[in-house]
């Protein structure tokens, strides 16, 4: 009797144990990711034309991923400069998630 109380115990402390360390990994992973960028703005935002621009304080090239509400990925470009064309979007409701150097950040972005 004493035995099978024994694995149950063993059982119950590897789970709890296990449990901890994946949640830790996930929450060090989720603040890796999300990183802000320093000065970072997207305007105008609601866009109602097939143009924004994005400024940051470093001013460096950046990875711009737009994302659909779905999931989708619809765009992806670098910017050199701040201007980006985005007249192949339709009006709705996106993800833009933009990377400089070791940052990165993500933002809503509303097209009308």
């Amino acid at each position: 009797m004493a035995k099978k109380y024994l694995y149950t115990f063993l059982l119950l402390v590897g789970f709890a144990t296990t449990g901890t360390v994946f949640a830790q990994e996930k929450q060090a992973g989720k603040t890796a990711q999300e990183t802000n960028i320093d000065g970072l703005t997207i305007y105008p935002n609601p866009v109602s034309g097939d143009r924004i621009y994005i400024t940051t304080k470093l001013n460096e090239d950046k990875e711009i991923v737009i994302f659909d509400v779905l999931g989708k990925k619809v765009l992806q470009t670098v910017l050199t400069s701040k201007e980006l064309n985005i007249g192949t979007l339709n009006p709705g409701i996106y993800i833009i998630q933009v990377k400089e150097a070791d940052a990165v950040a993500t933002r809503k972005l509303i097209v009308k």
